[in-house]
Order: C-alpha cells, then sequence, then structure tokens
C-alpha cells in the first residue's frame, strides 16, 4: 500500500477544513491518492457532515481513506467559530504544520500539503517566519536562501526572488548572488520534482521596459544581466530580462517553463490571474515535498460551504506526481 499524503489543515477557522473534506470527497472524480488530514476534526464537522475516522499512526490511513477522511488529530477540544481566528486557532494551524511536516521529513508520509494559515494570528503567538515555506526549510535543515517558492498552474510557473518585503526594499535586497542562488535551485527543482531535462528560465526586469537600457533604472545591467550571464556559463538556460508587462500572455509563455521575478506582486499577480482557483505553491530545494493552495484562508467565507476545494486538489495531485518522480529516480519500489 502506498504511503499516503499529509495535509496539514492550516487555521481551522479558515477555510482549509472544507477543502480538505472536499478534496476527500472529490477522490475518486481526481484519482487523489491515500491522504489524511493533521489538524482539528471538530473543525471539519462543523462545516461538513460526511464521514471522518480519528487515527493516531498514519499507517491507518490508507485502509480507512476509501471510506472516511482519516484525521490525525490535534486540538480535538477547540472551540472553532468558522471565520473567527484567534491566537487558539493559530496554535493549532502551528501545531499541525510541525507534526505533519516532522511525519513527512521521516518518511512517515510521502508528500506535505499545508493548508492556509493566518500569519497575522501566527506572529501573535511568536512565529518568527515570513511564511510556511520558511518554517518547513529550517525544519528540513535547509537555508532559506536554498529553498524557492514557486507557484505553479497548468499554463505557468513562476518564482519571485523576493517574497513578503515592502516594495520600496526590493532594489536594496536583489543581488546577482541571491538570483543566482534561487535560479540555481529552480533549475534542479523543476529537473528532480517535474521531470523536465533542461529547464528554461525567463526572467523579469525589475524596471518597467526592463529599465530601458538604463534610462529607467541600471538594476538590469548591473545585477540581472550578469547574473543570467553566470548561469548561462554554468549551462542553465536562463534569458532575460524581459520587460514583465509582455512576460504572461500565451505566446510569451510557450517560451519558458517558468518566469523568475523580482518581487512579491510581479509574480503572483499574473499566476493568481491565470489560475486562481487550481494554483499550488510548492517549495523547490527541500528533501521533501511541499505544496500548497495557491490561496488564503478566505475567513470571509468559512463555514459558508462556499469554497472551492480546486486549488486543494490540484496541491494533492501535484504532491502526488512529485513524490512518485522523486521515488522514481530513486529506484524505490
Amino acid at each position: 500500500m502506498p504511503v499516503p499524503l499529509a495535509v496539514a489543515m492550516g487555521d481551522p477557522a479558515g477555510i482549509g477544513p472544507e477543502i480538505t473534506a472536499k478534496a476527500w470527497s472529490a477522490r475518486a472524480l481526481h484519482a487523489l491518492p491515500p491522504f489524511f488530514a493533521v489538524g482539528d476534526p471538530r473543525s471539519i464537522e462543523k462545516i461538513w457532515d460526511g464521514p471522518i475516522a480519528r487515527i493516531s499512526n498514519p499507517d491507518e490511513a490508507g485502509a480507512i481513506f476509501g471510506d472516511a477522511l482519516p484525521i490525525l488529530v490535534i486540538g480535538d477540544n477547540l472551540e472553532v467559530v468558522p471565520g473567527t481566528p484567534d491566537v487558539e486557532s493559530a496554535r493549532c494551524a502551528l501545531q499541525s504544520l510541525e507534526v505533519a511536516a516532522g511525519l513527512t521529513r521521516s518518511g512517515a508520509s510521502s508528500a506535505l500539503v499545508t493548508g492556509p494559515v493566518s500569519k497575522a494570528q501566527l506572529y501573535r503567538i511568536g512565529f518568527t517566519y515570513p511564511g510556511q515555506t520558511e518554517f518547513v526549510a529550517e525544519r528540513c535543515g535547509v537555508a532559506s536562501e536554498n529553498a524557492v517558492m514557486m507557484l505553479a498552474g497548468p499554463t505557468l510557473r513562476v518564482v519571485p526572488i523576493t517574497v513578503h518585503v515592502a516594495l520600496a526594499e526590493v532594489p536594496s535586497l536583489i543581488s546577482q548572488e541571491l538570483i543566482v542562488a534561487k535560479a540555481r535551485v529552480t533549475a534542479r527543482g523543476l529537473q528532480r520534482n517535474f521531470g523536465i531535462e533542461k529547464p528554461r528560465l525567463a526572467f523579469a526586469g525589475l524596471n518597467p521596459h526592463a529599465g530601458e537600457s538604463g534610462a529607467i533604472g541600471r538594476e538590469e545591467i548591473d545585477i540581472l544581466i550578469p547574473a543570467i550571464d553566470q548561469l548561462r556559463a554554468e549551462g542553465i538556460d536562463a534569458v532575460g530580462p524581459f520587460a514583465a508587462d509582455t512576460m504572461f500572455h500565451a505566446r510569451a509563455r510557450a517560451g519558458y517553463d517558468v518566469a523568475l521575478c523580482l518581487y512579491h506582486d510581479q509574480a503572483l499577480i499574473p499566476i493568481k490571474t491565470l489560475h486562481f482557483d487550481d494554483g499550488v505553491n510548492t517549495t523547490l530545494g527541500l528533501p521533501i515535498v511541499r505544496t500548497s493552495p495557491d490561496h488564503g484562508t478566505a475567513f470571509g467565507i468559512a463555514g459558508r460551504d462556499e469554497a472551492n476545494p480546486g486549488a486543494m486538489i490540484a496541491a494533492i495531485r501535484m504532491a502526488a506526481a512529485q513524490a512518485e518522480r522523486r521515488a522514481d529516480a530513486a529506484g524505490n519500489p
């Protein structure tokens, strides 16, 4: 029996429990592999009347999965109100993430899928990481610069070189060394996790019109072009920098496997425009497979049976495909 995936449901006051349950309900339609949820079962019972089975060990999940959603229990005594996050729901989210990451790191689950969390609530309980990506990377013993957040949908993949930082800080944060480090991890990740033998990396410029040959900024000349030249010298297929406003139409997207962008919105706006309901956040450079739906907690619709599970389903499918590809490459049966 295959090793199941672990799904950390995220903040129990958000839509994580709902989309996890709906993904299980759609398991046959989308040929989903066995998975088990990690989190508060009462948060599911409040919004879903389907079958659940509390488990104490991931090994139990495979036999149960066909008949009920297996749940490894965290915080079963919570009084969660859908749409009303608090420090207790944040503690449950963090503990669920910690447990699910540890199980995946130990091999008890084949991949980690993380539900949406509220960083505002997590910060209230002492969480010091920019996001779940950095937390999981540290738990895996990987330095933050060697873990790359990639957002992926059926027609576009993007990597933000800088992530959750103020836009005003971006020019001082980008460097040739940072760009090269992120690009190396991205190229290796596309080979290892997606089976792309010769990944094509396209870089967006920082400034409008990619700096207009220095007339609107010199970052492209002083930083980006030297980084791209270095990557090419290493045998990585890297091109650019391109004006970001012309990089994301269908004809342009056909020319690369991933777009590397200099700041958060430059990457996130196109991926969420094209793949709001089926975009996946995946972390490259880790010893484990980790994916996540590319959306937030949506507290405003939590508990209303309005959440679309498409991104969670896509995250589970992508995690399973990456885990299978890694296992095949390692020669595992």
